[in-house]
Formats: C-alpha cells, structure tokens, sequence
C-alpha cells in the first residue's frame, strides 16, 4: 500500500500567496508600529512551533502506548513536526525584538526595580537566548530521530525500528513537558514579569497538544476527502473527536484552575493579570471568547458520538477551534507588549502568511515519502478499525 501525497499547482501558489500576504503586513507592522509587529512576530511564532510540537507528542503518545487505531495516520504529525527546524530559524529572528517583547531585557528597568532584579540571574537575555537554542537542539534532534526511524521502518520492516521509535517517544515526552513548559514561561509569562502562575506553562503545553490533534484530524480529512486515506471510517472520526473533547475539557480545567485561584485569593500582584483582561478596554470579549471557542464550543458539540463521528461537522468545528488558539495567544501576548486591543491587517495578514508557511512545509514533508507507514505492526488494524 505504497502511495505519495502529490502537491497541487494550485496549493503551491496558494502557499505563496499567502507568504507574500504575511510579509506584506509584517513590513507594514514594522513602518507603523514596530512593538506592534514584534507582538505579531511572537504569537505567530509560537502558534505554529506549538502545532509541531504539539503533534510529536500527539504522535509519541500514540508510540507509547500502541495505538493501532492511528497507526496508519502517523505521516501527518511527523511531516507538522518537520516545521520544528523552520520555526527555530524564525525565532532566532526574533531576538533583535526581545527589547520591545520584555520589559526585564532593560537594565536600566531592572537596576530600579527589586523584583526584576531579583529574577535577573534567571531573566537575562544571553540566558534567555541560550535556553532557546537548548530547547529547539532537543526538539529537532528528538524529531529527526523519530521520523528517521519511522522511514527506515518502510523500507525494511521488522520490530526492531519501531521499538526503537517507541524508545525514542518516550524520551521525547519527557523532554518536550519540561522544555516547552520553560519555552512558555520564558517566551510569553515572562513578558509580565511581575505576575507569575504555577499552572500558566502546563495550561500553554496542554494548549499546544489540544490544537495540534485538531490541525491532524483537519489534514487527515481534506486529505481524505482528495480521495487519501481511503480506509478512514466513521469509527476513526470519532476516535480523533474524542482526544478534541478530552483535551477540550483539560485546558478548560487548568483555565478556570489558575481564573478561580487567583480570583479567591485576591492578591493585587496577581489579580491585575487578569483585571487588565477581563475590565480593560477592548479585551472582555476576546476573555470570554476564549472560554466560548475552546472549551465549551468543542465539550458540547463533540459530546454526542453521532456528531463526533460526522465529518462535515469536525471540519466546521475546527477552523473554529484554530481561531480560539489565536484569540488564546493574542489574549496572553498583546496586553503586555502592545498594551490595548488592536485586530486589524496586520494581525491577520502576519497569521496568513505564517499559515501559508506552516502549509508549504507540512505538505512538503508529506509529499517527500510514502503516505503510509507500510510496515507499521498495527497498520491492519488501523485499517479495520471499528468501535
């Protein structure tokens, strides 16, 4: 069962066109407003560096514990993981901004301010700019790996790869928690430096796996839809739709977790997180939208098995839920670096061109090899899967 994703002409122009688009509004950001780009510059960054990172873990999870029902779609989380090396060049881009990003990166801020001071041993740019390269060398050595083995696996077979890769996913899961939990704390929490969650990095790690298994069963359907993947069965879709509400109401969880907590306790330092998001002008709909769009929108459309296991009903949901992850970002981002509400060209633009980018990228990667993982243990029962 040997087969290629071939990329359409038309796909292809539409990637660029929609990378053109993003530069376009990326150089009008800077000549308007350059902590307005810079804003944009680092959500998006992190946007799409969380669907690959996320969609590793999706795929080492799936490793670990033996799922013969996904067996056959683990091209697709390993070619979103091939956007690791891409997004480790776009950040490294992202230094010259760190001064606009974070108010620590000042030293005249911090030598006038005790409680930056007192996390600058932590807090200092060379360091910041060091945990960075420590981060992306783990994950791009960690994917490459993985993937490596998965494609030797197609032209030789046996078990002795595939025990490795589950070697290999194991060692992944433990390094990608602990790494992209410090990645968020250093890349988004640190830009209010003097507020600070115990349940902000995990709640942004649970965000990336949630959003990463919506873009999968995204790809998984239009692929199928161009007539891939034909043994996908409703069983499947439900399969994919239940790991979208289980991990729905988990980010819901940890969200209202660190909302009431902080709401309880009443302490000014941490409450004013949350007051500038919920009182501040402009921002209450897009705290509330957040909630709406990525917790109860999926727990309650996704409930039913009959919906969970209708196609056209999770390609609508989802390109919802892929705005609730920017609304989620924008919410964490923009206050602290940009200081009101603004959602105009440059917002959207920069978010196609990234898009366009991440497409160009993962279809690339699919394309490079075989679309199905022919010598899997579990590809028979994937392709006869039924609950």
């Amino acid at each position: 069962m040997e087969e290629r994703l071939k990329l359409s002409r038309i796909y292809i122009i539409a990637c660029l066109s929609m990378i053109v688009i993003g530069i376009a509004a990326l150089v009008v950001a800077f000549i308007g407003d350059p902590q307005r780009a810079w804003a944009n510059y680092l959500l998006n960054n992190v946007y799409f560096l969380s669907l690959a990172v996320g969609a590793m873990f999706f795929l080492s999870i799936q490793r670990v514990s033996h799922s013969g029902w996904s067996a056959g779609f683990i091209r697709v989380p390993e070619a979103m993981g091939a956007y690791i090396p891409i997004a480790a060049v776009l950040f490294l881009l992202l230094i010259p901004g760190a001064h606009s990003l974070y108010h620590w990166s000042h030293a005249d801020a911090v030598s006038h301010d005790s409680l930056l001071a007192h996390k600058a041993p932590y807090l200092n740019l060379p360091f910041w700019v060091i945990r960075m390269v420590v981060f992306f060398g783990l994950w791009i050595l960690m994917t490459w790996l993985i993937r490596r083995l998965s494609r030797r696996e197609d032209l030789s077979g046996g078990l002795s790869f595939f025990k490795k890769g589950e070697h290999y996913a194991k060692i992944f899961i433990f390094i990608v928690i602990i790494t992209f939990s410090f990645a968020m704390i250093d890349w988004i929490m640190s830009i209010d430096a003097h507020w600070y969650s115990t349940i902000f990095a995990i709640k942004n790690f649970v965000a990336a796996f949630h959003h990463a298994a919506i873009i999968i069963v995204f790809i998984v359907l239009i692929l199928n839809q161009r007539g891939y993947f034909p043994f996908l069965s409703k069983s499947h879709v439900g399969d994919f739709s239940r790991y979208i509400f289980m991990l729905c109401i988990i980010w819901g969880y940890f969200w209202f977790t660190e909302f009431m907590l902080i709401w309880y306790a009443n302490i000014p330092e941490e409450t004013t997180y949350f007051i500038t998001r919920v009182r501040g002008e402009g921002w209450r709909p897009f705290f509330f939208a957040n909630l709406l769009i990525n917790w109860f929108l999926p727990f309650v459309l996704l409930m039913p098995k009959a919906i969970g296991q209708n196609k056209l009903v999770v390609k609508i949901v989802i390109p919802v839920l892929i705005v609730g992850q920017f609304i989620d970002l924008y919410l964490q981002i923009f206050p602290g670096t940009v200081g009101k509400q603004v959602l105009g060209f440059q917002e959207i633009g920069i978010f196609v061109g990234f898009a366009g980018l991440f497409m160009l990228v993962v279809g690339y990667a699919l394309s490079r090899g075989n679309l199905y993982p022919v010598n899997h243990p579990y590809l028979e029962e994937c392709k006869h899967h039924h609950t």
